[in-house]
């Protein structure tokens, strides 16, 4: 029992890894790489060292020149790293260049991005979209893998095993592939099955992007009281989470989404279509940044996050900016936000500073959807009732009379025919202060 101890404490150390990049002679190397190494830390590796070359674009063989990869095996083993990670995506033939140089594992940035992935995914959908991005990822690079068969003697004589144990794993690879697009298929006809019965009583969805660790799974929970985590890690949230609110009767459905980083790999945009399609298919998009963050940060993040919506195709929808976390932040850093956003809302999902006014302007945006409307629904037609219920408790107030039940509510306009025959005028008193 003793003699165990000292495995878990050691299998709770963190990896040491070496960084390296490729930049522009004019990049900011701690701007570029600050961000790369918190996502190294939520992936359970400790940064132990840079190594960085300054040029145009990486060699398309080895990512890095060959005096720099002689520089790289130094450092290397003079940090004591155990993996390399690169903030960049690697093609095959580099990845396995570098790794033949160093002897050792190598990482790139969207390796490094699945792995965070692999991490944070809950639901059962959530997992199969990690697994399905690992293997479309890992596919080109299998023979990397089988390496050590190459090395037994080299040449004719040693593929066999080798080439038949690829094509077998490839193969394989390609099946579970298949398999896996077939159950996200058929998930997604799911949602949308879900997603037509919220069409259908005009519930207004609402969809949360924004920067990752900017604090939206924070204003989902202080909007909703929803209960998500919210611990300080980059993609903490992966799985879409959807929860209500109401606001003077009517309710508005919220949905947090991934969080998005700069240089978001491009077939993890398409991979993770759950998280995605909600920003989709939503009536509006909350646009949450951090207000604390330093003024070109916030600049940087809030493009990066639009660049984003525009691959996915959501830039057509209405989008509210959202500056949270304004309880740390300044007086005068507040007012130079709000003459450089003066549309943007000021809120702290931590406080609750700025909450009914986001309430309020979400309910605005769609006040022109419902129809104030009296009905007088006999009680033989209670079924109809039962269908006011359905469109989302658009009922303001219920009378039980003689006649039937007199009810006030907020139809949705394209629920008005439906109901036609049941519209009646307005109480007396209504009535004369509209004849005056």
């Amino acid at each position: 029992m003793a003699a165990r101890q000292p495995d878990r404490s050691r299998a709770a150390e963190p990896e040491r890894g070496l960084v390296l990049a490729v930049l522009a002679a004019s990049a900011d190397e701690a701007e570029e790489l600050g961000e790369f190494e918190e996502l190294a830390r939520t992936a359970g590796v400790e940064p132990v060292g840079r190594v960085v070359q300054r040029r145009p674009y990486p060699d398309p063989r080895t990512y890095v020149g060959k005096g720099k990869l002689e520089q790289l095996r130094e450092a290397y083993t003079a940090a004591g790293a155990e993996v390399l990670l690169v903030d960049d995506e690697l093609s095959p033939a580099q990845q396995r260049a570098l790794e033949d140089a160093l002897q050792a594992r190598v990482v790139d940035r969207t390796q490094l991005i699945l792995d965070i992935f692999a991490q944070h995914a809950v639901s059962a959908e959530g997992k199969l979209q990690v697994e399905l991005a690992q293997l479309e990822y890992n596919l080109p690079r299998m023979r990397g893998m089988w390496q050590h068969l190459e090395r037994l003697g080299g040449g004719v004589g040693t593929r066999g095993p080798g080439e038949a144990q690829l094509e077998t794993d490839r193969r394989l690879a390609r099946r579970r592939i298949t398999l896996l697009r077939g159950r996200l298929a058929g998930l997604r006809q799911q949602r949308e099955v879900r997603r037509k019965r919220r069409r259908r009583s005009e519930t207004p969805a609402v969809a949360l992007a924004g920067y990752t660790n900017v604090g939206k799974s924070t204003l989902l929970n202080a909007l909703t009281s929803a209960g998500v985590s919210v611990r300080d890690r980059l993609f903490e949230t992966l799985d879409p989470t959807t929860r209500a609110f109401e606001h003077e009767g009517r309710r508005y459905l919220v949905t947090d989404t991934v969080g998005f980083v700069r240089r978001l790999p491009h077939q993890l945009v398409e991979g993770f279509a759950a998280t995605l399609e909600e920003t989709l298919v939503s009536d509006l998009v909350l646009h949450v940044a951090d207000a604390s963050a330093p003024e070109h940060r916030l600049a940087e993040q809030i493009a990066a996050v639009d660049l984003v919506l525009r691959e996915i195709g959501a830039d057509e929808l209405p989008v509210e900016l959202v500056l949270n976390k304004i309880d740390a932040v300044d007086a005068l850093t507040r007012r130079r936000l709000a003459n450089r956003y003066p549309e943007a809302l000021q809120v702290s999902a931590r406080t609750g500073e700025g909450l009914d006014e986001l309430r309020a302007r979400i309910a605005a945006r769609f006040a022109a959807r419902f129809e104030p409307v009296r009905l007088l629904l006999p009680y033989e037609d209670g079924r109809r009732l039962n269908e006011l219920y359905a469109l989302g408790a658009p009922i303001d107030e219920r009378t039980d009379t003689p006649e039937g039940v007199v009810v006030r509510a907020r139809l949705p306009r394209r629920e008005l025919r439906r109901f036609a025959r049941y519209l009646v005028a307005e109480a007396p008193a209504r009535k004369r202060r509209t004849g005056a």
